[in-house]
């Protein structure tokens, strides 16, 4: 099978010359844009996209409902092994604020629904954090190797 590219529709999204006039374009859920190094070199910033971040805390609020009634043991382990994929997809170079906006947002969530398992309030705030840190709830992380990083020859 032989593949054939329509050379009339391809755009150049982003290109190394006109960097005031390209867009932004999303790609396999990270929002690509140009932004300057703090060197002052110009680069292509990655972060996660808009949509699939809030997509992913809608998937997050789902599943907290439907685990909320778990114990604190399976539920704790289940959340880690969810944060650790997310963080292993996401956890590119650049993307630490959007790793760190999910997270917080999810225990906001998760603290909700906690507080639902019984008419009264189960847990405050404070107990909350404690049990974070006894069952070690995974930070965010950047997982991307320096010499791993996608790079771009515009030879």
């Amino acid at each position: 099978m032989k593949i054939v590219m329509d050379t009339d529709r391809i755009k150049v999204l982003i290109s190394r010359f006109k960097k005031q006039g390209s867009k932004r374009f999303e790609f396999l859920g990270f929002e690509f844009s140009w932004s300057t190094s703090l060197r002052g070199k110009d680069i292509i910033k990655r972060r996660t996209s808009r949509k699939k971040l809030r997509k992913s805390i809608k998937n997050f609020k789902e599943w907290c409902k439907m685990m909320r009634n778990q114990k604190f043991k399976t539920l704790f382990k289940k959340l880690n092994a969810k944060l650790r994929g997310y963080y292993n997809y996401y956890g590119i170079i650049g993307n630490y604020d959007s790793l760190e906006e999910f997270f917080n947002i999810s225990l906001k969530i998760l603290y909700k629904w906690l507080n639902r398992r019984s008419q009264r309030k189960s847990i405050n705030w404070d107990k909350f954090e404690e049990i974070i840190g006894w069952y070690n709830v995974c930070k965010p992380r950047i997982v991307e190797k320096i010499n791993r990083q996608l790079k771009f020859n515009f030879a």
